[in-house]
């Protein structure tokens, strides 16, 4: 450690504690981290991170910082194209050795590692790359790199030292809080998932939102997936659903569960404005069946996949329910129930969207009546409609 400088080495690690853990954005704590080294005379031009992540889309994460851009961010899709990249990276080195690398860039052979050729092009002389090693076994890293004539210096080194285990459990806290708020809107939704962080996990705690409740099926899927394999049904499924929600999405609503062949999806009321969920859940409805369509004409299916509809306007509920240790925090309720058996009318009636009379008094848009149906299970029958055969433009 250089003489005199514990003091201030033992501030930026306590700023990293105290400040760093609680940033909002991640970007913040390296850029914080980063500026507190130059201040303490460590010639930092350069930083990175590349970090381990449980997502469904990305298998990692890459944070870059300069003074002179700040910082940006970089998503490392699943693949092998990213599996390639992380083997030919110098993290993967550090990773396996577990020791530091340092590169001396004046004397590097560009060939070593593809980043090397593009340092030297910066002006940058000395490129340190250290392994980030989480307790839950994953395997991460940090990189800075200087353009001081010198490159980094011994005292300059021992300050990054110093400072390394404090980062990697700082970035270790906060990255165990990101993983489970993702993990947790990715399978149970935005909703439930703040519900449950926040405390909701006793089992009986319900919780009642006023909502239109859009329930979508795959007509026929047994006879459809009877031949294929698990990993061709699978395919199905995920094909029908991207023709789905983000349709569902892009009107605000939350697909609440899916249901084998099938989503359960919710578009809640906003303030005094209460046909507002219903038109939105129409517009979705409406663009997710024509996007269906759009894949049967390309061909994305390998026969043609059609989907039923239902749209209905109640109450959905949340609630806890299992035994023990295990439960499931699922959607129940009168309406969610009467919205799944007006699905089952949509192959009967021969019509892909169908909505029920509570949902109708809620829209402005021409409807047209088919009738008063029995639903399963309800003592009432309901009054069933179809949209207007010239709907409003989207």
């Amino acid at each position: 450690m250089p003489f005199g400088s514990l003091q201030e080495c033992v501030a930026l690690r306590d700023w990293l504690l105290i400040e760093g853990a609680r940033l909002p954005q991640a970007d913040d704590l390296l850029a914080g981290m980063s500026e507190r080294l130059i201040a303490l005379g460590v010639p930092v031009d350069r930083a990175s991170t590349a970090i381990d992540t449980l997502h469904s889309e990305y298998s990692g994460v890459g944070r870059f910082w300069t003074p002179e851009s700040g910082s940006t961010v970089r998503l490392f899709p699943h693949g092998e194209a990213s599996d390639k990249a992380y083997h030919d990276s110098p993290f993967f080195t550090v990773h396996e050795t577990g020791e530091w690398l340092m590169v001396d860039l004046n004397d590097a052979d560009d060939l070593r590692y593809s980043i090397i050729g593009d340092l030297k092009a910066g002006g940058y002389t000395h490129y340190i790359v250290a392994p980030l090693f989480f307790t839950n076994g994953s395997r991460n890293g940090i990189t800075f790199a200087t353009r001081a004539p010198d490159g980094f210096r011994d005292e300059d080194i021992a300050i990054l030292r110093f400072v390394m285990p404090t980062l990697a459990a700082v970035m270790e806290m906060r990255i165990v809080n990101k993983t489970l708020d993702q993990v947790l809107r990715i399978y149970v939704g935005d909703e439930p998932h703040r519900a449950i962080l926040s405390g909701d996990i006793r089992r009986g705690q319900v919780k009642r939102i006023r909502s239109a409740i859009l329930f979508a099926d795959m007509r026929d899927y047994t006879q459809i997936s009877a031949d294929m394999t698990p990993e061709e049904a699978v395919d199905l499924l995920n094909i029908f659903f991207d023709c789905l929600v983000p349709a569902v999405e892009r009107e605000g609503g939350e697909v609440l569960k899916y249901l084998g062949d099938g989503l359960l999806a919710i578009f809640r009321e906003r303030g005094d404005d209460l046909g507002g969920a219903a038109k939105g859940a129409l517009i979705a409805a409406r663009s997710a069946l024509s996007a269906l369509d759009e894949a049967n004409a390309i061909g994305r299916f390998a026969q043609p996949v059609v989907a039923g509809i239902a749209l209905h306007h109640g109450e959905a509920a949340y609630g806890n329910v299992g035994s023990g240790a295990r439960l499931d925090f699922t959607v129940i309720g009168r309406d969610v129930n009467l919205a799944s058996r007006l699905a089952r009318l949509n192959k009967i009636l021969g019509e892909p969207l169908l909505m029920s009379k509570p949902f109708v008094d809620f829209l402005w848009d021409e409807s047209e009546s088919l009738g008063e149906h029995a639903l399963d299970g309800f003592a009432e029958s309901m009054g069933v409609y179809r949209p207007g055969r010239t709907p409003a433009a989207l």
